[in-house]
């Protein structure tokens, strides 16, 4: 099949590679532009990039989709299907119609929950035990159109989204090629999404790892979790930035939330008349260490508060 691919972070990479390997017609793809990273901001290409150039694909990169270009370069690439994977941009309705078979996206969730930008992170913050993967027909809306396939999987107890991340993108590169020759026969099946069931997913920023301790136990360490690798847990120890990179319930423990509760191990009071354990943190400027070593060696002792920002 002669598809054009969209697509920019790690996760959509294993779906560019299944088609390379399943030997489609790949005449194009699309990517965000190079962005600066690093201390020395350094042009970095986005992954998708890096794999299509070295399979010797043509990449283009435009800043915008709705000037006209982006539209006569698809035209002339004349693709049956065009596949859409953390592209990044919304597709506008002139490029939605220019493949006779439309155009496809791979979702990190079980739409019609937890439509936008950041579907895997937001699963392990709401609590979920269970997410998975969509395959969609594109529409106008955001995550809005018919569903073609799903595949579900457990998310473990002390799974982080950087770990789910990478099971996801694996599952929906598997996804991807399940639906290909049903779209090919014209078999593909259409499931109206329930407009009513419909969650949201927004982008996550550092204010989002910000921990309140009046909140359960299983819910700080869902946050724990779910922003771990990026943006990161994260709370004040005598004013000073402490990052969390896990944490679990302190059974046995109760006291104010924020308070630390214990002279050995990083323990802190919660909402709900509980604790949370921090395990693992990383103080400012320092590399990672147990929680029960930074209460020893930080000279940080029981009764002293953790706060927000």
């Amino acid at each position: 099949m002669r598809i054009v691919f969209m697509g920019t972070p790690d996760f959509a990479v294993p779906c560019l590679a299944r088609l390379i390997q399943d030997g489609h017609d790949i005449p194009g793809v699309f990517s965000q532009p190079d962005k600066p990273r690093g201390r020395g901001y350094t042009l970095t290409p986005p992954p998708v990039k890096e794999l299509a150039l070295a399979h010797g694909i043509p990449v283009h990169q435009p800043a915008k989709l709705r000037d006209g270009e982006a539209e006569r370069l698809l035209r002339e690439l004349a693709p049956e299907l065009i596949v859409v994977v953390a592209y990044g941009k919304i597709l506008p309705p002139q490029i939605l119609e220019i493949p006779p078979l439309g155009c496809v996206n791979v979702h990190a969730s079980l739409l019609p929950k937890l439509r936008g930008a950041a579907p895997i992170q937001w699963s392990i913050i709401g609590g979920d035990e269970e997410t998975g993967v969509t395959t969609m027909y594109m529409a106008e809306g955001m995550d809005t159109g018919d569903i073609i396939l799903q595949r579900r999987t457990p998310i473990g107890p002390e799974e982080t989204a950087g770990e789910l991340f990478a099971r996801l993108s694996a599952l929906g590169a598997q996804c991807l090629a399940e639906i290909l020759p049903l779209l090919a026969q014209g078999t593909a099946p259409r499931i109206p999404q329930d407009e009513a069931a419909a969650t949201y997913a927004p982008m996550l920023d550092k204010q989002t790892g910000m921990i309140d301790f009046s909140k359960s136990a299983r819910e700080i360490c869902c946050l724990v979790r779910g922003v771990t690798p990026a943006p990161g847990a994260r709370t004040l120890c005598g004013g000073k930035l402490l990052k969390v990179h896990r944490a679990a319930p302190a059974p046995g423990f109760a006291g104010e939330p924020g308070r630390v509760l214990d002279d050995k191990r990083l323990v802190v009071g919660c909402g709900d008349s509980e604790a949370v354990e921090l395990l693992t943190v990383q103080p400012e400027g320092k590399k990672p260490m147990e929680g029960a070593a930074f209460l020893c060696g930080r000279g940080v002792k029981r009764g002293e508060k953790l706060t927000a920002e």
